[in-house]
């Protein structure tokens, strides 16, 4: 475990790990977070100059240790201002873990108990609910009333509904002339909703009204999972499916979206960021043939492994269930239904990413 201790020359702190050189803090970089009445509004904890113009030369004059891994430190420009050595080790990269750690899983790994609509009207219910969407990518609520709207008033209760095309809340079910394939009785293999928007929406949310034919079972895998999965047994495969832009499109009417995404998105460091994936939707560019073979073999790979039983999970929502998941990381899809059995309604909306870890870290600090 890392840690933060004074340097020798008394004027600097460093970051000490096991079987690794110590390394220097940049004064500036500790400037840029005093938190004295002078830095820093303390209302809404914003920075109350510009950090481009401070002095570029500016030093530690005196460290003074205040408390066990807490430090006091003056700088030349007069500033003053604790540090704890825990807020500093939290912005090493990859440290950072302010919600849970995202957990990956198979159709063969335990699964998240569904968890009661009234329990999440309690702060202690909502952290659990938001706790396990987060770890796993989605959760099931249930007990919810089987009437349209209901729908957008989870939303609310985890983020803000977001508008598309497809309205603020959209019907899911068999209609005539369908302007997509959701709204057919066809089977769905898994997907991520609008790979075609920039950006895609973050999260999904599915509420069943009512689902009184047979079949039409949804279905979840994780591409978190997947995609390890793939990096670990087959690099090259991977590198391709990471590296390719792919142009998603979807047109009707009324819109024509378009957008490139590779089918993995890594973030910077390599670690995984997004799954975009719709079969249906997706078109490689005009890429030499050579390349062009290898993206298929790899996407053939891929697409095994998304509908493959390791990693399937395959359930029904019943009347009054709700599922939230995170559209950048599981795929979603349904088995085909007979409509002439019975009617199967669902109701889903929209809402960004960044709601429940926002609601998350409040609800944390509230209850601790």
């Amino acid at each position: 475990m890392p840690e933060i201790r004074i340097a020798p020359d008394g004027a600097t702190l460093e970051v000490v790990s096991a079987g690794e050189s110590p390394f220097a803090i940049h004064p500036l970089w500790l400037r840029e977070r005093c938190a004295d009445l002078a830095s820093l509004d303390q209302q809404t904890e914003q920075r109350l100059y510009n950090p481009s113009e401070l002095d570029p030369e500016a030093r530690i004059l005196h460290i003074e240790t205040t408390g066990l891994e807490e430090f006091e430190v003056t700088f030349s420009d007069g500033s003053q201002s604790r540090f704890t050595g825990a807020a500093i080790l939290a912005e090493l990269p990859g440290q950072l873990a302010d919600v849970p750690k995202q957990e990956p899983w198979s159709s063969t790994s335990p699964t998240p108990k569904p968890i009661d609509w009234a329990s999440c009207q309690t702060e202690a219910g909502h952290l659990a609910a938001l706790h396990d969407y987060l770890v796993y990518g989605y959760v099931i609520l249930t007990n919810l009333p089987c009437r349209a709207g209901a729908v957008l008033d989870v939303a609310r209760r985890f983020g803000f509904p977001r508008e598309t095309n497809f309205g603020t809340a959209f019907d899911v079910r068999s209609v005539p002339q369908a302007n997509d394939l959701a709204y057919t009785s066809l089977p769905l293999d898994p997907h991520t909703d609008n790979p075609y928007r920039a950006p895609v929406p973050g999260i999904q949310l599915l509420h069943c009204i009512t689902n009184q034919t047979t079949g039409g079972l949804s279905t979840l895998v994780d591409g978190l999972a997947v995609s390890e999965a793939l990096r670990s047994a087959s690099p090259e495969e991977f590198n391709i499916l990471t590296t390719t832009q792919v142009r998603f499109r979807y047109v009707d009417a009324q819109a024509e979206l378009v957008a490139m995404a590779p089918l993995i998105e890594l973030r910077q460091g390599g670690e995984f960021a997004a799954i975009h994936y719709s079969p249906r939707l997706d078109f490689v560019p005009l890429l030499r043939s050579d390349r062009l073979e290898k993206f298929y073999a790899a996407r053939r790979l891929l697409d095994r492994m998304f509908r493959s039983d390791i990693y399937e999970r395959r359930f029904k929502l019943d009347d009054g269930h709700l599922m939230m998941f995170d559209n950048c990381r599981l795929l979603h899809g349904r088995t085909g239904f007979d409509p002439s059995a019975g009617l199967r309604h669902l109701q889903g909306c929209y809402i960004d990413a960044d709601g429940p870890r926002s609601l998350y870290r409040i609800l944390r600090r509230r209850l601790s």
